[in-house]
C-alpha cells in the first residue's frame, strides 16, 4: 500500500454522517441523474471487479438511489439477493419504488445507520459500496460492525476517492470558492468524501476491524460534472446547489455567489466537451478485503 496524504488545506468541507440523512440525502435526489452520471464509470468498474454470481446473498452500502443495487441483484438472480441500506429515509423511499417499477423481486432496501445496523438474513456472503463508506465517525467500529454482517471468508468490494489533488473536478471547484471566501483547514482522516484517500489509513481501518487480504487498484478517468452533456453553467447549477461546495457560499450574499458562479463557468467552459459535458479528471481507489 502506498500512502496518499495531501496538506490539510487541499482538502473540501467534511460532511457528517447526519447530513446523509437530511440535507445531503434529499440533495442527491434532487439531483439523482445527474450524480449517477457522474460516478455511473466508476461504479461499472466496481461491478466488474466483484464479478458477483447468482446465488450470492449482498449488502449495497450506501445504496443511494439504488442504481448499483439494482445492478447487482440483475447480476445475483435468480436465487440471489441484495439488501440495500442507506441512511437517508428518502433514498431508501426512492430505491424502493424504483426496484418495484423495474420488478425486481430479489431486492429489499432498510434505512439504517450501517456503522450499527443489524440484519436478520446476516451473515451475507458480499459487501458492497460505491462512495458510502468514509462518513463514519468511529469507522474502526463501523468496520466492525460490518464484518460482522459478512461471513467468514466472505469478500467486500468499495469504491472510495483517490487523493484530492488527483480529483480535478473537486479542486478546481475549491480553488474557485477559496478566492471568494474563507475555508477553514480540513482534518486529515476525518469522516469525509476524501477519508480514506491515505491507503495507509485505510489499510490500518480494515485490519482493525478485522478484514484480510486487502487489494487496491486505482481507477483513474473524466468525470462529467453535472450529468453527461451538461454546459458548463448547467454544471455550476449542480455544483452549487447539490454539492457540499455550495454550502460555503450559502450566506455570502448575492455578489459573492454571481462571481463565484462566473468564475467556475470560465474554469467549466475549459474542460467542455461538445456532446460529452464538462469533464474533468478524477480518481478513485477500488478495494477489497476478505472477512
Amino acid at each position: 500500500m502506498s500512502n496518499d496524504s495531501v496538506n490539510q488545506d487541499q482538502h473540501p468541507e467534511e460532511l457528517k454522517p447526519e447530513d446523509w440523512a437530511g440535507e445531503m440525502g434529499l440533495k442527491w435526489l434532487a439531483s439523482l441523474s445527474l450524480f449517477e452520471e457522474m460516478i455511473a464509470p466508476i461504479g461499472d468498474a466496481l461491478l466488474a471487479r466483484a464479478d458477483y454470481q447468482d446465488g450470492e446473498t449482498v449488502i449495497d452500502l450506501g445504496c443511494g438511489g439504488g442504481a448499483t443495487t439494482l445492478a447487482i441483484a440483475s447480476a445475483i438472480a435468480p436465487s440471489g439477493k441484495v439488501m440495500g441500506v442507506d441512511i437517508s429515509p428518502d433514498l431508501v423511499a426512492a430505491s424502493q419504488k424504483r426496484a418495484t417499477k423495474a420488478g425486481m423481486t430479489n431486492i429489499d432496501f432498510t434505512c439504517a445507520d450501517a456503522s450499527t445496523v443489524k440484519l436478520p438474513d446476516a451473515p451475507y456472503d458480499r459487501l458492497f459500496s460505491r462512495f458510502g463508506s468514509m462518513f463514519f465517525e468511529d469507522p474502526v467500529s463501523a468496520f466492525s460492525n460490518l464484518h460482522g454482517l459478512v461471513r467468514k471468508g466472505g469478500r467486500i468490494d468499495l469504491a472510495i476517492w483517490g487523493p484530492p489533488r488527483d480529483n480535478l473536478w473537486m479542486m478546481e471547484m475549491m480553488g474557485v470558492v477559496r478566492n471568494h471566501v474563507e475555508v477553514p483547514p480540513a482534518v486529515p482522516r476525518a469522516p469525509g468524501p476524501f477519508a480514506f484517500e491515505d491507503l495507509e489509513y485505510f489499510g490500518e481501518i480494515m485490519d482493525g476491524s478485522g478484514f484480510t487480504n486487502v487489494d487496491v487498484i486505482a481507477y483513474e478517468g473524466l468525470q462529467p460534472v453535472g450529468g453527461v452533456g451538461a454546459t458548463p453553467e448547467q454544471a455550476v447549477a449542480f455544483a452549487f446547489s447539490a454539492l457540499a461546495v455550495g454550502r460555503l457560499l450559502s450566506d455570502k450574499g448575492d455578489a459573492v455567489f454571481a462571481a463565484a458562479s462566473k468564475e467556475l463557468t470560465d474554469v467549466f467552459a475549459r474542460h467542455h466537451v461538445p456532446g460529452k459535458g464538462v469533464m474533468m479528471q478524477g480518481k478513485a481507489w477500488l478495494a477489497s478485503a476478505i472477512a
